[in-house]
């Protein structure tokens, strides 16, 4: 066993520092190794080794500001093959907003390293508040943070600080005056009851402070009473509930789940007109879509209901086929059975060219740089500075807050706005002066680079919309929205240049080569799983963020495949030019979730194929390690990689991408006593049949028949607790088998005690500590043995039992362990605790057993 090191599961973390400490000479020389063959850049170069003890997967760990920070954070890996020390996959994590942090990282150096002590009690610090209690999120600095101040402190040098009633914030990039609020007051509206089609709207950006919304076929009003309370103007009528009410023109109309219920075809056409008719920029629909299950008695083109109501569903492409039949234009499927129709053709292009429009550009770019400053500001020698301040600082001070949300608007747009698409105009004209000299502030005072890297990104989204234009038919440039038309012109030039650009974007699409390289820069980058060069898969959230290449050849497949909506994952063939989406059962929800649909796209042939699950032939087979196809900002990351870290412990998933079939990890997780329960992987509630393995040597029936009187008078000794279950596997498999593989077959003398077998043996026995009795409880409901865990007494032929035990003390976790003699068989005990208390006992002259500590 390693005697320097972190050991988390099967992953040994050390720093390279402290590498001639590791005992084992084969891990050191290939760490060694490894590192030789990693081409750092500079200030960037590994400084920990990750080694998965079971699989032997090496990672080479570059954690920024190891010696100072005192939880630092990741900025690179280079992780090799298991048995290889050439051709790493590196990963970087310079604009991650939520890097993987370190933690305990005193364990990983040796014991004379200067600064352990101060790391030791930083750790004893956050053991005392609980932050260590629930290690399954606290790997990355955002959870980590919120955990902190969820106790009651924020985070300060090497300090906790109580929080007090106020908290300085300082500039993050969101816009005070715009959206930004209003976005976020809506979006913790819609965990209450807003529907999914209103909800689609605000995502989208149509709900806004000024909108007018009405929903025509209300109901009883949920979402007109739930938006005016965050604000926004909303009416309502419905033919049941309000019919009173006028129907009146507004910015945007919302027909949700309205048609689905009329059982006349004719009726339906002419409320979507109707409804149409009022909006005068954007409608959105809902339906009901298919489900598994028969929905009620055939009636009509629909079901009746056993509420004897009516339901029409539909597929997602019947709908969006209604859709267009009814208003002969385009309907742009933004949800499972929701749809988004146009009134306002500027509107319908501006959308339309956000749909490969990178979202939230300013949050990102300013949260990196803050980041950033935020490391330099920690590496920096404090400086004393006057306590003066000039009268251009004051000044400056003064309107930064207005220079700020210009700023934003700015890297949204990838380059300064114009006049018209300042939302703040009237308050910059007031306190700055003009817009121009705003605009030379922003010169002045602002990072420049961020701007530059903010064009190159909406550049991409140009190239990327007029590759897709190819494919439709173009409008004129005077046709273009004013938007776009300023975009073409400062990113461009012209037209035709832009133009130009899509059709080069679309030849490097079908260049493998140039596939493979956008491919390997995404990986690095985090967003998307790539399989030896063969293919980068990815959750679909991630397209934004790859390279425009690689948006482009996803596009491409989508317009043969317009359901995007239901699609999760996408996988993307380097070579055979196809696309592969996939669409699961609870993906959200579940850290294993089904696969109902895969949708192979070849682009070649401009075609698709279908392959649908869920059949006795074709059974929904399960994804697993999902966390490889998301990224670490995606919500609930933290949860599935610590499910996925720990299922692939366990040694079921094996060296296969697959895994098993559901009916068959079901089983190998209970030969493990684990299950499943929402995103953790959690020891069984089962009580198991007691020929059931247990272990790799015996039965639960091993345990529970091997007492001598038990045997004599055959009584009923059945554990009654799942979790006695649970601790004769941990005996079993973590000291018993080790045992039995390092000195060979051994006998079982005394296991598992009920209370009623207990009632029968009362001599040198001890049922409230000698946790042979494991979790069982008395009548009461109070556990037997407060110890838990179990125990059980062996013996090993023809073995010095003291020899036997000096192995058990120094190679497992025991807990308890009493050698009674040579020849005598020992009791050893494993629980949680792992209290590693080991005795030899001595019988005294009046016949009393004595305990003398091992190392006395």
């Amino acid at each position: 066993m390693a005697k320097i090191g972190k050991k988390v599961i099967d992953d040994l973390y050390i720093h390279l520092s402290s590498l001639e400490e590791l005992d084992n000479e084969p891990q050191r020389l290939r760490i060694a190794q490894a590192a030789l063959c990693v081409h750092a850049q500079p200030g960037l170069c590994p400084n920990v080794a990750k080694l998965n003890l079971r699989t032997g997967r090496l990672s080479l760990l570059a954690y920024l500001e190891f010696d100072d920070d005192p939880f630092p954070e990741l900025a690179a890996s280079w992780t090799f093959a298991p048995g290889s020390t050439e051709a790493p996959t590196v990963r970087t994590y310079s604009d991650s907003p939520n890097p993987p942090i370190l933690h305990r990282k005193e364990l990983l150096v040796q014991s004379s390293h200067p600064n352990r002590e101060r790391w030791a009690r930083l750790t004893a610090t956050a053991e005392e508040f609980g932050l260590f209690d629930d290690t399954t999120t606290i790997g990355f600095r955002l959870n980590w943070t919120r955990l902190i101040e969820s106790k009651g402190y924020r985070f300060n040098g090497e300090d906790f600080i109580p929080l007090g009633n106020e908290i300085e914030r300082s500039f993050t990039g969101l816009d005070q005056t715009g959206a930004g609020p209003i976005q976020r007051h809506l979006t913790a509206l819609t965990r209450s009851n807003l529907s999914a089609p209103i909800q689609l709207l605000i995502r989208h950006g149509f709900v806004l402070p000024g909108a007018t919304v009405f929903d025509y076929g209300c109901g009883r009003g949920g979402d007109v009473s739930g938006l005016n309370a965050a604000g926004i103007a909303a009416h309502g009528w419905d033919p049941y509930f309000a019919a009173d009410g006028p129907t009146i023109e507004a910015d945007v109309v919302n027909l949700g789940f309205v048609v689905n219920v009329i059982e006349d075809p004719a009726e339906r056409i002419d409320v979507l007109h109707k409804a149409f008719r009022l909006a005068r920029s954007v409608m959105s629909i809902g339906v009901m879509l298919y489900g598994n299950d028969p929905p009620g008695r055939p009636f009509r083109d629909g079901y009746i209901t056993s509420r004897n109501t009516f339901q029409k569903y539909f597929s997602q492409a019947e709908f969006k086929d209604f859709i267009e039949q009814v208003l002969n234009q385009e309907a742009f499927m933004v949800g499972p059975g929701v749809a988004f129709a146009f009134a306002d053709r500027g509107t319908e292009q501006r959308f339309s060219f956000g749909r490969f429009q990178s979202r939230d550009i300013s949050t990102r770019l300013l949260a990196v740089q803050a980041r950033t400053n935020r490391l330099a500001r920690e590496s920096r020698t404090p400086v004393a500075r006057p306590s003066w301040r000039s009268r251009a600082a004051d000044e400056f001070a003064r309107i930064q807050v207005h220079l700020d949300s210009l700023w934003t608007t700015a890297l949204e747009l990838g380059r300064l706005p114009e006049a018209k698409e300042v939302r703040n105009l009237v308050e910059i004209e007031a306190h700055v002066g003009s817009l121009a000299k705003a605009f030379r502030l922003l010169r002045l005072n602002y990072d420049q680079s961020l701007l530059s890297v903010a064009a190159n990104t909406r550049s991409d989204d140009m190239r990327l919309f007029m590759a897709v234009q190819q494919f439709s038919r173009r409008r004129p440039y005077g046709k273009l929205e004013a938007r776009l038309q300023r975009d073409i012109k400062v990113f461009f030039g012209d037209y035709s240049a832009a133009q130009g650009a899509g059709r080069r974007l679309l030849v490097d699409a079908a260049d493998p080569d140039q596939v493979l390289r956008a491919c390997q820069h995404a990986a690095a980058g985090g967003w998307g799983w790539l399989d030896n060069g063969h293919s980068l898969q990815l959750h679909v959230s991630m397209v934004e963020r790859l390279p425009a290449v690689l948006r482009a050849f996803v596009a491409c497949g989508l317009i043969l495949w317009n359901s995007v909506s239901e699609v999760q994952l996408i996988k993307i063939h380097i070579t055979s030019g196809k696309l592969t989406l996939m669409e699961f059962d609870e993906f959200d929800s579940s850290p294993l979730p089904f696969l109902r649909r895969r949708i192979k796209v070849n682009l070649r042939k401009q075609d698709y194929d279908l392959f649908d699950y869920g059949t006795e032939d074709h059974p929904k087979p399960l994804l697993y390690r999902k966390s490889r196809y998301l990224h670490e900002n995606y919500p609930g990351f933290a949860e599935q990689l610590a499910f996925d870290e720990a299922l692939e412990a366990t040694g079921i998933l094996g060296d296969s991408d697959f895994g098993p079939a559901p009916s068959k990890l079901g089983v190998e997780l209970e030969l493990r006593r684990l299950g499943v329960s929402g995103m953790r992987l959690t020891r069984s509630e089962r009580v198991p049949d007691l020929d059931q393995a247990c272990g790799s040597n015996f039965t639960y029936r091993s345990f529970i028949e091997c007492g001598e009187t038990q045997r004599r008078i055959g009584i009923n000794n059945l554990p009654r607790e799942p979790a006695t279950y649970n601790a004769l596997f941990d005996l079993a498999t973590q000291i018993l088998d080790p045992v039995i593989d390092f000195f060979g077959g051994i006998r079982l003398t005394y296991g598992f005690c009920g209370l009623e077998l207990g009632q029968h043996i009362v001599k040198r026995v001890a049922p409230r500590l000698d946790q042979h009795s494991s979790y069982e409880r008395r009548r009461n409901g109070k556990l037997v043995c407060e110890r838990g865990g179990a125990a059980c007494d062996f013996l090993v032929p023809d073995e010095d039992m003291y020899e036997v035990a000096a192995w058990v003390v120094a190679n497992t976790p025991f807990d308890r362990m009493y050698c009674y003699g040579r020849n005598l068989p020992i009791h050893v005990s494993c629980s949680p605790a792992g209290a590693r208390k080991a005795f030899r006992m001595f019988e005294t002259g009046a016949g009393r057993l004595v305990p003398q500590r091992w190392d006395s």
